[in-house]
């Protein structure tokens, strides 16, 4: 089955290079220029990426990801001409998996964008259980869901995964390195400050104090690790 995508950018000659290039991947492309009319397709459809510019008409690409988020953890891959640190850990604030700079390569997109999906594609179910209960706690690990007491939580795919690994080894703890390598993986260009950001999105969803967790623990000096 065809992957679908939706790039979203003000600037046509972007948008047209992106949709021909990932279209002769084989993949099925909607193109939005401004935040309003990304909100419209992210809520008709639901898609494998969304190529999402910071800089847009109506919404900026931060509210439009902060929107999607409150409604799907598809996965989105921002686009921002600004590089300073504080923008881009302000994406990923918002829910986004991943950030790239203008201007980029091609190559680089199609690069970031399989890696992401290969992250967040549900994995090999044959070799573990396909559902998970601690306590209050239901993983669903096949469609990537969680429920706690019967309540479905939407979480970002960084935010299930983090919880998913951890949750799979108990007691283990993770120091922020680890965590970054094996989530986003080891190409990845951003830094710990990452982790603890998701970490704390994480604890404030299913936590009911997050101020003193139950399920997600931090290890001082060390790192983290899930407890039930």
């Amino acid at each position: 089955m065809a992957k679908k995508v939706l790039v979203v950018d003000d600037e046509k000659l972007i948008v047209k290079g992106l949709r021909f290039s990932l279209e002769q991947e084989g993949m099925e492309v909607d193109c939005a220029y401004d935040g309003e009319e990304a909100l419209k397709f992210a809520r008709e459809k639901e898609y494998d990426m969304v190529l999402l510019d910071v800089m847009l008409p109506k919404l900026d690409g931060f509210q439009v990801c902060q929107q999607i988020r409150e409604f799907s953890a598809m996965p989105i891959l921002m686009l921002t001409a600004k590089g300073e640190d504080m923008d881009k850990i302000l994406g990923l604030e918002y829910g986004a998996d991943d950030y790239i700079t203008k201007p980029f390569n091609i190559l680089e997109i199609k690069a970031r964008m399989k890696a992401i999906m290969r992250r967040t594609t549900p994995k090999d179910m044959k070799t573990r259980e396909r559902q998970m209960e601690i306590s209050d706690l239901r993983l669903d690990l096949e469609s990537r869901r969680l429920y706690i007491a019967g309540r479905e939580i939407n979480l970002t795919a960084k935010e299930f995964d983090l919880l998913e690994l951890m949750a799979l080894n108990p007691g283990k703890v993770y120091s922020r390195e680890n965590l970054l390598n094996m989530v986003w993986g080891y190409e990845y260009p951003g830094d710990v400050r990452t982790v603890d950001v998701h970490i704390r999105r994480l604890r404030e969803k299913i936590e009911s104090n997050p101020s003193e967790p139950k399920y997600v623990h931090t290890k001082w000096g060390v790192g983290y690790y899930f407890q039930a």
